[in-house]
């Protein structure tokens, strides 16, 4: 690095944020990230539990994950995945119903026997069902309602695309979901990296400080500013940093609160709604059914899926308990997500405990209950989102824009995440 190098900065340390920065001070820029917690990671933040480190929220490794795996290969930590084979279960109206195989969705009672063998075979052939079409601008109720049947759709497939969206889930773009699949592939093989996360985000800070760029936590931004071709940060103690470029990774509407009036109005106008999450975390003295995900439909229940990650991180990474996540995605102004997480620790142990009284589950096997929350964790993409969505560089300004409403199509992930950052920090490096 010179004298001379561009100066970056970088808001905000989630994995955006921190692929952002190594790519930068790898390329020789001077580089300076600024996270306002006083832990980097974003969704990927992680808490004390015991002699361990935990994840506030459930992530996982897919296969196709080439973004994230080749970031893993740089840093040395692709060799640190461990890969299992996962299952998936199905509750609904509180039945338990296995969903893995040909045979367990012909013994599928939620269904008749034909919606059955329509749902396995249209399953079977989405992806290539979805070929040429314009899914961006195709309501995805629409789509899947015409392929499956009114049964199927109303019964099944809404109830989980209404929790993952809320209200306008059907009008949510079939290309989120045609990308989701592109992703996931009906692979059942999913990884976890030994030490977790933070082994991650450990190595990523690592990284940037080695090539010379500046890591800082705890440090809010108060107001950010574009003067000409420089950007102007300004924090809560009203220290004053100035940058050839600054890379926001924050979501657009934080990122509004922090402009000034006129770079304000340069923003994309495009006002997303964002549905943020409810997630506690149960550690379990016993497994439950074995099924890493499972979602929970009309069953009595506030959440509306429950994980059992330790069927993909083991019992050895929680001191021998079974970890259990069980999540409701929501608007970040619903009673839910404003609701004080004591009294949903404590209300959703007694829901948890009722859904899997059936394998013997009992309140004295939860020994301990941790709620989390964040408030914008997935876009709801209007239809025709692709000639909406807003360009990467802020026009006649220093400032680039790396957010949740950029990764679209690909479905929101840290392996989109790293995509998105490789792209930022392509345009800055090349320019």
């Amino acid at each position: 690095m010179t004298a001379t190098a561009r100066h970056a900065v970088v808001i905000g340390g989630g994995i955006c944020g921190l692929a952002t920065s190594h790519r930068l001070a790898r390329a020789g820029m001077r580089v300076t990230l600024l996270e306002g917690s006083d832990q980097l990671g974003g969704l990927g933040t992680f808490f004390p539990w015991r002699d361990r480190w935990v994840e506030r929220f459930y992530h996982c490794v897919m296969p196709t994950d080439d973004n994230l795996l080749g970031l893993l290969g740089e840093l040395g930590l692709r060799d640190a995945i461990r890969w299992r084979p996962t299952r998936m279960g199905m509750i609904v109206d509180g039945a338990h119903h296995p969903f893995n195989s040909a045979l367990d969705l012909l013994r599928f009672r939620p269904l008749g026997p034909l919606d059955r063998i329509r749902f396995g075979a249209i399953s079977l052939l989405l992806r290539r069902l979805g070929k040429g079409r314009d899914l961006d601008t195709t309501r995805t109720e629409d789509w899947l309602r015409g392929l499956y049947g009114d049964k199927v759709w109303e019964d099944l497939l809404a109830p989980m695309f209404g929790s993952k969206f809320g209200p306008s889930f059907g009008n949510v773009p079939a290309l989120y979901l045609w990308q989701r699949l592109g992703r996931e592939r009906n692979v059942a093989t999913r990884g976890y990296p030994e030490g977790g996360y933070k082994s991650l985000i450990d190595g990523l800070r690592t990284s940037i400080e080695s090539h010379g760029g500046t890591v800082r936590t705890s440090v809010p931004v108060r107001q950010v500013s574009a003067e000409g071709d420089r950007a102007r940060i300004t924090l809560a103690d009203n220290e004053i940093l100035e940058a050839d470029h600054l890379v926001s990774t924050v979501s657009l509407p934080l990122l509004r609160g922090l402009a000034d009036a006129d770079l304000a109005a340069r923003l994309p106008g495009l006002r997303l709604p964002y549905q943020g999450v409810v997630n506690a975390l149960f550690f379990l003295r016993r497994p439950l059914t074995g099924h890493y995900w499972t979602p929970v439909l009309r069953s009595g229940t506030d959440f509306d899926g429950v994980i059992e990650m330790s069927e993909l991180a083991g019992v050895e990474a929680y001191g021998g308990r079974h970890l259990v996540y069980a999540m409701r995605y929501t608007d970040r102004e619903s009673a839910l997500y404003r609701e004080d997480g004591d009294a949903i620790a404590a209300r959703w142990a007694g829901q948890l405990v009722d859904l899997y009284a059936g394998i013997g589950l009992t309140a004295e096997d939860i020994e301990d209950v941790q709620v989390f929350k964040a408030p914008f964790v997935e876009p709801v993409y209007p239809l025709g989102f692709l000639t909406h969505q807003p360009p990467i560089e802020v026009a006649e300004t220093p400032l680039l824009l790396a957010t949740t409403a950029h990764v679209y199509p690909e479905v929101t992930s840290w392996n989109s995440s790293v995509g998105l950052a490789n792209r930022v920090a392509g345009i800055l490096t090349n320019a």
